[in-house]
């Protein structure tokens, strides 16, 4: 069984009733390190120390500015002998990135973190094999979303992204894509879905179930969509039977 927890599902300006998006794979991998992630974590009874494997998708701040938190909490608070191992997997040359911003939240105070290793690869975590995929957001912040598959089971987290042709090919083999929906469609960019545009994908794919984040909505506030698109709130949790495509909301 695969377990997903949205802790937030709004976008960078946080909707009334949603925290920046951040989601939790089987209790123990984050994708994504928000400002909030810290009482984000704590709100649902999961300790920072938990985590073994947190996937970068990208380095806006909405998505890392809580990295340093993280690391300062675990370092200090919850794993204070450094017993607890943390994986980071980001895109090559994410240790550095990572280090600059440490330096910037925290001067000098993040050094010598042994329990900390970084993978720029694709590879395995909690059994779980994983791949890294270029979707379309900025450039600047080297967007990538991530496929993961465990036991035939199909789980594409997209990051932050509008319609791309890595997201299009693995809408089709995917149980269970992760898709933003972060912003109206009045509003023009290419590096966002909005409603029509998730709309299309998903009725082009209507074997796969879509869970809506990073959400320029309020809670509550729904846009009409297929019904294999659900608009996840902060807090739902969905469970998701391997070797069969059925998700249902716990």
């Amino acid at each position: 069984m695969v377990e997903i927890t949205f802790l937030g599902t709004g976008n960078a300006f946080c909707p009334s009733g949603r925290l920046h998006s951040l989601v939790l794979i089987d209790g123990n991998m984050l994708v994504d390190a928000p400002p909030t992630v810290i009482p984000q974590l704590r709100q649902h009874g999961v300790s920072p120390a938990e985590i073994t494997d947190l996937f970068v998708t990208h380095w806006h701040g909405d998505h890392t500015f809580g990295l340093p938190f993280l690391l300062l909490e675990r370092k200090w608070i919850s794993d204070r002998s450094g017993e607890k191992k943390l994986t980071i997997h980001s895109h090559t040359g994410g240790e550095e990135r990572i280090t600059q911003l440490c330096d910037l939240a925290y001067p000098g105070s993040l050094t010598e973190l042994n329990w900390v290793t970084y993978n720029n690869q694709s590879g395995i975590a909690d059994g779980w094999n994983f791949e890294r995929f270029e979707v379309c957001h900025d450039p600047a912040t080297e967007p990538h979303g991530y496929r993961f598959e465990k036991d035939g089971f199909i789980l594409v987290h997209c990051g932050d992204s509008g319609p791309c042709e890595n997201i299009e090919r693995l809408a089709k083999e995917a149980d269970v894509m992760i898709v933003e929906l972060g912003i109206p469609d009045y509003v023009e960019s290419p590096y966002h879905y909005t409603p029509s545009r998730l709309r299309k994908l998903a009725l082009e794919n209507p074997k796969t179930t879509f869970l809506a984040t990073h959400n320029f909505s309020e809670m509550g506030v729904t846009s009409e969509l297929p019904g294999n698109v659900i608009e996840a709130s902060d807090g739902d949790t969905y469970t998701c039977l391997l070797y069969t495509s059925d998700a249902a909301d716990e």
